[in-house]
C-alpha cells in the first residue's frame, strides 16, 4: 500500500474514533472519608459531560459490590450536555476501608467511563448478644462454637479461642464434657464464671514429635452449665501433617491427582461392588510418602498409609463402591489423602454415585 494511502487511512480512523460519543466525568473519584456505620447510607452524584460529537445513551452502570447502587437516566445526552449518576453506598456490616468501582456502559455496549468511591467505615458498637451470639444456657453466651485449625504440624502446637460472657447475676459452673476425642486436645477453661465475667476458652492441639500422628483430628465437647446442657457443642478440627519447614526445597516431593472427581454414575443397589481408578503421581524431586488415607466410610480404596512413590513416578489407585451398603439416591463421599508434600500436604478427591433400585 502507498505511504500516502496509509496516512490517509490512519487519519480517517482517528476521526472515526473522535466522532464517537465521549462522556467525561470530572471528578471521577469521590472519597467519602470516614463515615459511621450507624449513620446509614451515603450518596454522591457524579456529573458527566458529553465531549463527543454524537448523542449518547447510558445503557448500564455495573458495580463491583451489592453495597453500591447507582441511579442514572437513559435519556439521550447530546454533545455538550451533561448527565448525572448518583451512587449510594450502604456501610451496614462493612467496617473498615472500602474502594468500589463502577463501570459505565453506553447503548453501543462500550465501556465509556469508570467511576470510583472510597472511604472508611467506623463500625457501630455491637451489642453483647451480637458479640456472643451462641446461647449456651444458664446465662452463658459464646462467641462461636467451632475451632477450625487447618494444618497442625508434627512436634508443634496450634490453638484457637472461643470467647464467653456470663450475662446472669450469679456465678456459673462450667464443665466441658468430651463426646469425641482425638487424644491430642487440651482445654484451658474456667470451672466457675462470675456474674458479668468475660474471657476465653482456649483449645490447643499438640502433636508430640516422638509420636507422629497424621490425618484428621476431631474433638467435640458438650457445654454443661450448672449441671445442665441445652445441646451446645464446642468442636475442634484440624489436619495433622508434616512440618513444611523440615523439608528441603530442592528435594521436596509434589503430589498430583489425575482428577479431582470420580463419578460412578448410576449404580443398581443390588449390583456387585463397582471399581474406578485414578492416578497419584509425584512430580517433585523427593520421595512422596502417603501419610494418611481417609473417607466418610461409603467407599473403599487400595491406597494405604506408608505407600512411597519415587520422584517422577505414579501409581494407580482403586476406589471401590458397594451399592448394597448404601441408601437410594445421590451418594457423595470424599477421599482425603495426606502426604509429605510440603506445599500441599492434603488433597481431596470427590466421589459421587446415584444408587438406583433394582429393576
Amino acid at each position: 500500500m502507498h505511504r500516502t494511502h496509509r496516512i490517509l487511512l490512519t487519519i480517517f480512523a482517528l476521526c472515526a474514533i473522535q466522532a464517537h460519543a465521549q462522556l467525561i466525568f470530572d471528578p471521577d473519584v469521590h472519597d467519602f472519608g470516614s463515615i459511621r456505620e450507624i449513620d446509614g447510607q451515603v450518596r454522591y452524584t457524579f456529573t458527566g459531560v458529553n465531549r463527543g460529537t454524537k448523542p449518547l445513551v447510558l445503557l448500564d452502570v455495573v458495580t463491583s459490590c451489592g453495597c453500591t447502587v447507582p441511579e442514572f437516566s437513559r435519556k439521550p445526552v447530546v454533545p455538550g450536555a451533561s448527565t448525572q449518576i448518583t451512587v449510594t453506598f450502604d456501610p451496614a456490616n462493612r467496617p473498615g476501608v472500602f474502594d468500589k468501582e463502577l463501570a459505565v456502559y453506553s447503548s453501543e455496549r462500550e465501556k465509556i467511563a469508570t467511576l470510583s468511591i472510597r472511604g472508611s467505615v467506623v463500625p457501630r458498637p455491637k451489642s453483647l448478644e451480637e458479640r456472643y451470639p451462641v446461647d449456651a444456657g444458664g446465662g452463658l453466651r459464646l462467641s462461636n462454637t467451632l475451632s477450625a485449625l487447618t494444618y497442625i504440624y508434627q512436634g508443634k502446637s496450634a490453638s484457637a479461642s472461643i470467647g464467653y460472657a456470663n450475662t446472669s447475676s450469679r456465678t456459673l459452673s462450667l464443665d466441658l464434657r468430651p463426646l469425641r476425642r482425638s487424644g491430642l486436645l487440651t482445654i484451658d477453661a474456667p470451672q466457675r464464671i462470675a456474674p458479668g465475667e468475660k474471657g476465653s476458652i482456649t483449645l490447643t492441639y499438640r502433636i508430640p514429635a516422638e509420636k507422629p500422628r497424621y490425618g484428621t483430628l476431631d474433638d467435640a465437647l458438650e457445654v454443661v452449665v450448672d449441671n445442665r446442657s441445652n445441646g451446645t457443642l464446642l468442636t475442634a478440627h484440624g489436619i495433622a501433617v508434616d512440618d513444611p519447614t523440615a523439608a528441603s526445597g530442592k528435594t521436596a516431593p509434589k503430589s498430583q491427582l489425575s482428577e479431582n472427581m470420580l463419578k460412578f454414575g448410576a449404580v443398581k443397589r443390588n449390583s456387585r461392588p463397582v471399581r474406578r481408578q485414578f492416578t497419584l503421581s509425584n512430580e517433585g524431586d523427593g520421595e512422596l510418602i502417603v501419610r494418611a488415607v481417609e473417607s466418610d466410610g461409603r467407599i473403599g480404596t487400595s491406597l494405604r498409609a506408608g505407600r512411597r512413590i519415587a520422584s517422577g513416578g505414579s501409581i494407580p489407585v482403586e476406589v471401590t463402591l458397594d451399592p448394597a451398603r448404601l441408601d437410594y439416591g445421590v451418594m457423595t463421599d470424599r477421599l482425603l489423602i495426606v502426604t509429605n508434600d510440603p506445599q500441599r500436604p492434603m488433597r481431596r478427591l470427590r466421589v459421587t454415585a446415584i444408587i438406583e433400585p433394582a429393576r
